[in-house]
């Protein structure tokens, strides 16, 4: 089964609040998107933007594996962590790298896994996630 998962990470302050979402999709085999499948938010605590980028891919691919999907094409709206798990770029951060490091473990579970970068406005539905699971913790506080 192949699958779309879109990501996001946030924190309000860098570091601040934080939490990660995940929007895993259905896709059909002409390539066409289809419905939700699964979705996955966690709250972080206080963190920095890169780490619940990172922490949204590890969730998002926790979820994958769990619903049973054989690829995986990871779309996210962070630059960064697109040229680092694509080589592009060097992981020089320590607490980055271990994220990096978890990422390519859960990596080795799927058939193939991509990601790809796309712009903010295409990444609407993680980005809402993130902002609701930070929302929920600070009401119920």
């Amino acid at each position: 089964m192949t699958i779309r998962i879109y990501t996001d990470g946030g924190s309000r302050g860098n570091p601040g609040p934080a939490a990660s979402a995940a929007i895993l999709k259905e896709v059909h085999p002409d390539g066409r998107e289809g419905k939700v499948l699964a979705t996955a938010a966690k709250w972080l605590g206080m963190t920095t933007n890169n780490q619940a980028e990172y922490t949204a891919i590890i969730i998002g691919l926790e979820k994958a594996k769990e619903i049973g999907a054989t690829v995986v094409q990871m779309y996210m709206d962070s630059e960064l962590a697109v040229r680092q798990l694509t080589g592009v770029y060097k992981v020089k951060n320590p607490d980055i790298a271990k994220r990096y490091l978890e990422v390519h473990n859960l990596i080795t579970k799927f058939a193939r896994v991509s990601f790809t970068h796309v712009p903010r406005e295409r990444n609407t539905e993680a980005d809402a996630l993130v902002n609701e699971t930070i929302d929920a913790h600070r009401r119920s506080k």
